[in-house]
């Protein structure tokens, strides 16, 4: 009887010691704010690995660092490059060649005219402006080499429009190497998830921004993840208005230099990995509705859903590749 008393106490104590917990942690990261849930068993707060990750990935390629080493390439210098460069330097020429340039990364210097970037505003923009600024643009003219980057042109580069999704799966990486199956990463709307809610023994819930340029935040509609990444790009997000009332919308059109020109508001992404989710997201912003409705013809690996504007200044919605409801 003793050892049968003993057998199910220790049966009741391991049992206890496997009970999943939610653990929740959150802060400012990469001119944003990050969320991250995920179950262990351990009760582990991996808070100080998330902040060594996120310094480094910043220290690689934030373009608000001045030491950063995509700083210091955009400067002119010679520098080796890392790991988390080479992924994203890599991911992002799949992405451009894909989208036949509407993904490229260095579009960057003419962001920064346009005051969308880190280097401030160019006054009095003019045609003059983006067509020198243009000459440098072109992400095939960019290669790597023995870890350095070899280029043809005085391109500036930026990952912005990839590097916050690609945080977002280092993280889901990192989490999965220590054995936890059930999470949520979130960095700035961009997302990663894996396995399950366990609190409500479903499937990961997440939202959909309204598009609304007047700051308020409604969902057009919240869907269940499993096992893939979000991301969402919108033009209600981030715009300019000039002296006129245009507003002017942060994606720049690679093969003109000037802002999209686009009745899309937002586009919503879904994929295996949040950095190509984010990536393919701002690409089909710029390139309206019957082309990406053509590329996702042919590429089923990806999901989206699009709010545009239609000729009587209402917003509708199209899903493409069973974007879940």
């Amino acid at each position: 009887m003793r050892n049968i008393l003993y057998l199910c106490l220790t049966v009741l104590l391991f049992s206890c010691t496997l009970e999943p917990k939610n653990i929740k942690i959150s802060g400012p990261v990469f001119g944003t704010g990050y969320n991250i849930q995920y179950f262990t068993s351990n009760d582990v707060n991996y808070k100080p690995q998330f902040d060594s990750i996120f310094n480094a990935i910043n220290q690689s390629m934030s373009t608000y660092i001045p030491d950063s080493k995509i700083s210091r390439l955009n400067k002119g210098e010679a520098i080796v490059v890392d790991e988390h460069f080479k992924r994203v330097f890599q991911k992002a020429k799949e992405i451009y060649r894909a989208t036949e340039g509407a993904f490229d990364p260095t579009i960057g210097s003419v962001v920064n005219a346009w005051d969308f970037g880190p280097e401030g505003k160019i006054v009095n923009i003019d045609s003059t402006t983006i067509d020198s600024l243009m000459r440098s643009v072109g992400y095939n003219r960019m290669g790597l080499r023995a870890d350095k980057v070899v280029k043809s042109s005085k391109s500036f580069l930026d990952f912005n429009a990839i590097a916050k999704g690609y945080g977002v799966d280092v993280i889901g990486e990192f989490l999965e190497s220590r054995n936890i199956k059930d999470y949520l990463v979130e960095i700035g709307g961009e997302i990663r998830v894996r396995g399950l809610n366990l609190d409500k023994k479903s499937p990961w819930k997440v939202g959909i921004d309204d598009p609304n340029f007047e700051g308020e935040q409604s969902y057009s509609k919240v869907i269940p993840l499993q096992g893939e990444a979000m991301a969402t790009s919108g033009t209600y997000r981030k715009f300019k208005v000039d002296e006129n009332g245009n507003r002017y919308a942060h994606i720049i059109d690679t093969k003109t230099g000037y802002p999209s020109k686009t009745n899309i508001l937002s586009v919503s992404v879904l994929a295996e990995d949040c950095m190509t989710a984010d990536a393919y997201a701002t690409a089909f912003q710029a390139m309206g509705i019957e082309k990406v409705t053509e590329f996702l013809y042919k590429h089923s690996e990806l999901k989206a859903f699009i709010i545009f504007e239609n000729d009587d200044n209402e917003f509708e919605t199209l899903t493409l590749n069973n974007f879940p409801d």
